[in-house]
């Protein structure tokens, strides 16, 4: 039997998020690596909030490849 991995909450603070564009595009950029992530952009405090399996890295260098480093 396949062990079922967990899902993890990760907080990425991205300072150059500033509107609706740059939400969808960080939201795009998450579900390449997990299309099963649950993705919460605040444009106002500037974070995203992602529930996923993957890796803390590989959600950060989805970010970065997308133009948003997180900080």
């Amino acid at each position: 039997m396949a062990s079922r991995m967990m899902s993890a909450m990760l907080e990425f603070k991205v300072e150059v998020m500033s509107c609706g564009h740059c939400a969808a595009v960080v939201t795009q950029a998450v579900k390449a690596v997990d299309p099963q992530a649950k993705v919460e952009v605040d444009l106002g405090g500037h974070t995203v909030r992602v529930e996923t399996v993957s890796a803390r890295d590989a959600i950060a260098k989805a970010l970065a490849d997308a133009g948003y480093p997180p900080g």
